[in-house]
């Protein structure tokens, strides 16, 4: 049986046994012939070489562990910046929700502004493309696409200029809101608010505004003022505070004054017999400017007046707010338009 196996150990080329006493290695060879263990001395290299595999298999082994733990828990920084990513998603999403309510807060202003105050202040409205209108770059927000949760990101910020541009104008608009409160006085001095002859008992309404039928060509036309019968040489007075544009013959207005009261209001006064002013005079309200004629384009004496406001004709009647009460303004509405007979 010792044979056999001491046959089978000689086809092994080494055999190796580790004896860990001392903590080191010691090696063997099995030797066929004397059917012993010969101990080995391994050289330098072969002892560098040795610790080098085993230097490396720890090194590999350890790398390997060190990655599967990160791949399943992750790195204490990669934690961190998740934490923080998650804590600005978080704020972005507050600020977004902020942003919608204080645009909603803004609207409220704008139509304040634009129904109220510029309404009192006879104001135009701010266009709403002046106060919605974006910055016009293209790639203003280009830089934020490479972001992680750019939509949220590109959408607050879009949010934000928005809200920065509504609030430029809307400050430039209450600004120039409290520079009307400023001239206000002037302003209500200056607005058309009188009848342009005395007409206290409303006889001399002739014919209102609007659609009515021609005179002398019998075809329907639109009148754009009002018709006040009166005698030839009846004083016409300004309705308001402004200075005298034009004073002097005017085609089918035949002898005609134009005042600019400012502020965008404007009055024409026709047909009349006499002028008392030159252009650039400055006048007062109440002021005899010129007499009731029949100049131009006219069947009889009267005196035809208009008032413009910002470049567009208007319903004079809504203008003699310091000479009519209630009653007295429903009256003439209803004689202008029902029973105004119409001289030019």
């Amino acid at each position: 049986m010792s044979v056999y196996l001491a046959q089978k150990l000689e086809g092994l080329c080494l055999y190796f046994y580790q004896n860990q006493s001392w903590m080191r290695k010691v090696y063997y060879i099995y030797n066929p012939k004397t059917r012993t263990y010969d101990r080995i001395y391994p050289t330098v290299r072969q002892r560098m070489w040795g610790y080098v595999r085993r230097l490396a298999f720890g090194i590999g082994l350890g790398a390997g562990s060190f990655l599967l733990l990160l791949m399943i828990f992750g790195s204490p920084s990669e934690k961190d910046l998740r934490m923080e990513n998650s804590r600005l998603q978080a704020q972005y999403a507050i600020l977004s929700t902020r942003l919608d309510e204080a645009l909603t807060v803004m609207g409220r202003l704008q139509q304040r502004d634009d129904n109220l105050y510029r309404v009192i202040m006879q104001a135009d409205p701010v266009a709403d493309a002046l106060r919605n209108a974006d910055y016009g770059e293209t790639n203003r927000y280009e830089d934020l696409m490479d972001m992680a949760n750019s939509k949220l990101v590109v959408n607050t910020t879009q949010k934000m200029d928005l809200l920065a541009r509504q609030v430029y104008i809307q400050s430039k608009s209450f600004d120039e809101v409290a520079a009307l409160c400023r001239q206000h006085d002037d302003m209500i001095a200056c607005i058309p608010a009188i009848q342009p002859v005395a007409n206290k008992d409303l006889k001399k309404t002739a014919s209102g505004y609007g659609t009515r039928v021609d005179p002398i060509y019998k075809t329907v036309k639109f009148h754009a003022g009002m018709d006040f019968s009166a005698n030839t040489g009846t004083p016409v007075y300004v309705t308001g505070n402004g200075k005298v544009t034009k004073a002097g013959w005017d085609g089918l207005y035949g002898r005609c004054i134009v005042v600019d009261h400012g502020f965008g209001y404007v009055t024409r006064y026709a047909h009349l017999s006499k002028i008392n002013v030159r252009a650039g005079q400055k006048v007062v309200r109440g002021e005899t400017i010129g007499e009731v004629g029949s100049t131009g384009k006219s069947t009889g004496p009267h005196l035809h007046y208009e008032v413009h406001v910002k470049g567009q004709v208007v319903n004079p009647v809504n203008y003699y707010f310091m000479d009519l009460n209630a009653d007295d303004y429903d009256k003439m509405v209803e004689m202008a338009a029902n029973h105004g007979k119409v001289y030019d």
